[in-house]
């Protein structure tokens, strides 16, 4: 049960639930208020219609059959019309004249009241809380001046009834009063009604896509189940495990990026495993060779010096090869690099003069750019130093090994070219991995491999890359292509 609520799935589903109850409980409310304000203004219309017709009588305005009515109420002795009622017997001939004019809509009724009694109304029939002795009527009876309109009266015993009180004055003093009341229990219950149908059909709605959702979202939400069943296999000896990617949307991208990130994570291990393999390879050497000859050495002082010299070298090398090691760790660190703004000319000029200690061969300037970049003048350098120093062990005495600089807009390009014997185009690639030796050639030094890797790394540092072109027997050419950054004031020019 736990893991049930747990899941995503289920989650959304029910805050898809929690907001719908919410909206259900503000809308409600408002639907509810809406609608009965919809009915109580069409209800105050028709009542203002009654009152209207009822002041345009007052007013002289007689129909054919008000006069009709006038001549029958003459006939049979009833009281009679006057436009301008003195007594409660011509207040009663107003009502007369007026009630046969009108037939009122359903739920409203037309009462006259005469001298503070109730006199007659249409319908005659009245329902219970507008009966005579009722409080409401007793309110009007009591009226003996009243404005024009009055507003729903909230009393619980005569909730639901509007209506509006017209007064017939004379002389400042209310005669009679005509008031047109109606009663909007039944127009409110069939709202009611109608809203609870609404929302029992949204209820049922409502079951139906939850359902539908909890199967769309399981649907949906199936590659991250996949995510989940790839990861827990995934182990340290199987990295192979990728998850199927169907469609579009961020959930295959997610399975995308999951993929890639386990493209790398594979390739790093695999990478790792390779280097972990190579270093014990690289360092046993070393180690079996100090460990043989001190196996063997003599009591003789010139065979121990001997083999002290040699154990020496060794460890040299070992310390070189552990250095080397450590700053290829480095290489991978955010603060591997100590930008400054270099004056390229006076740069490459440099970089030639310190290179020509590394091996008696005719060393050239090609070119020398002009202009200043951004970059860490001493990785750079010892990326250089690096290549004239691949470049020395594969040249011979007095062959020509010559540095060079060139910018354009957007890159600079250092190189170190060489006449030496060349770089296969199998091994092109793989001499810039860790330990890697290019095949069949007259190396002249015990180097573990790891020079060209250096480079590589520091130009990657820089965000650029390291190009080769070499043809075997005719030399090769290896060029650092830096990108230019823009130049900021807060980096100050070193000499």
């Amino acid at each position: 049960m736990k893991r049930f609520f747990g899941e995503a799935r289920t989650q959304i589903l029910l805050w898809y639930l929690l907001l719908f109850l919410g909206f259900v409980a503000i809308a409600l409310p408002l639907m509810r208020y809406f609608i009965f304000a919809k009915v109580n203004e069409r209800v105050r219309k028709d009542l203002f219609e009654e009152v209207k017709d009822f002041q345009a009588l007052m007013a002289g305005q007689l129909t054919p059959s008000d006069r009709v009515t006038i001549r029958r109420m003459r006939e049979d002795g009833r009281p009679d019309f006057t436009l301008r009622p003195q007594t409660p017997r011509e207040v009663e001939g107003v009502f007369e004249v007026f009630f046969a004019r009108r037939v009122p809509e359903d739920d409203t009724f037309l009462i006259g009241i005469v001298d503070q009694k109730y006199y007659k109304s249409s319908p005659r029939a009245l329902p219970d809380k507008l009966q005579p002795g009722k409080p409401l009527m007793l309110r009007w009876q009591s009226m003996t001046q009243l404005p024009q309109t009055e507003p729903e009266i909230s009393d619980s015993t005569i909730q639901g009834v509007l209506y509006i009180a017209e007064p017939i004055e004379v002389d400042g003093k209310t005669v009679g009063m005509l008031v047109v009341a109606h009663t909007a229990e039944g127009e409110r219950k069939e709202a009611l009604e109608a809203l609870i149908v609404v929302m029992e059909v949204i209820g049922l709605a409502l079951v139906l896509v939850l359902l539908a959702a909890w199967w769309v979202s399981g649907r949906v939400l199936a590659p991250l189940r996949g995510l989940v069943k790839t990861a827990h296999q995934i182990s340290e000896s199987d990295l192979t495990a990728r998850i199927p990617v169907v469609g579009d949307g961020e959930i295959a991208d997610l399975a995308k990026t999951f993929n890639e990130m386990m493209d790398r994570v594979e390739e790093s291990f695999a990478t790792q495993r390779m280097f972990i393999n190579d270093a014990g390879h690289e360092l046993r050497t070393p180690i079996t060779i100090i460990q043989g000859n001190l196996e063997v050495m003599g009591d003789d002082p010139a065979d121990r010096q001997e083999t002290l010299v040699l154990v020496m070298d060794e460890l040299d090398r070992m310390a070189r090869m552990v250095d080397d090691l450590m700053m290829l760790a480095k290489s991978e660190r955010p603060d591997f690099l100590r930008p400054e703004i270099v004056d390229i000319a006076a740069f490459t000029e440099e970089l030639l003069a310190k290179v020509k200690a590394l091996g008696d061969r005719t060393w050239h300037l090609d070119a020398a750019a002009l202009g200043s970049v951004i970059l860490d003048r001493q990785r750079i350098t010892e990326a250089v130093i690096n290549l004239a120093q691949n470049a020395v062990q594969h040249t011979a005495v007095g062959q020509i090994i010559a540095i060079g600089s060139a910018m354009d807009r957007t890159h600079l390009r250092l190189w170190v070219r060489d006449r030496g014997e060349g770089i296969a185009p199998n091994d092109q690639v793989r001499i810039f991995e860790r330990f890697a030796r290019a095949a069949k050639t007259r190396r002249k030094s015990d180097g573990a491999g790891l020079g060209l890797s250096i480079v590589r790394a520091i130009a990657e540092a820089h965000h650029g890359t390291i190009a080769l072109h070499s043809h075997v027997a005719r030399g090769s050419t290896f060029t650092l292509i830096l990108p230019i950054r823009p130049l900021p004031s807060t980096l100050a020019r070193r000499p």
